[in-house]
């Protein structure tokens, strides 16, 4: 019997931004620590925030400005996403008009 094993290793251009999961991930962190460090909890331990830091910065993350938006919850900020299978079709485009 033979066993075989693969090891993938990725290795991210600096100019292509990481999200929540792969800084979680690379910190060795949940996401929802990733997330409390970015929004400044004081219930985050400070060797666990500077771990959260380190992979911000070498995975070069940004936040997702849209992602942002959708989940905004003032009035000015409201965004609404949708998905259409085909944007060229005016039934869609009727629906969207409203």
């Amino acid at each position: 019997m033979v066993t075989l094993t693969f090891l993938t290793i990725v290795i991210m251009p600096k100019n292509i931004s990481s999200g929540l999961k792969e800084v979680a991930r690379y910190a060795g962190v949940s996401i929802a620590t990733v997330s409390r460090v970015i929004n400044a909890d004081p219930k985050v331990k400070s060797e666990t925030a500077l771990a959260v830091q380190k992979a911000i910065k070498e995975l070069g993350y940004r936040p997702n400005r849209v992602a942002q938006r959708l989940r905004a919850t003032t009035a000015r900020r409201r965004l609404v996403g949708l998905l259409i299978p085909d944007i060229q079709n005016p039934y869609y485009v009727d629906i969207i008009r409203g």
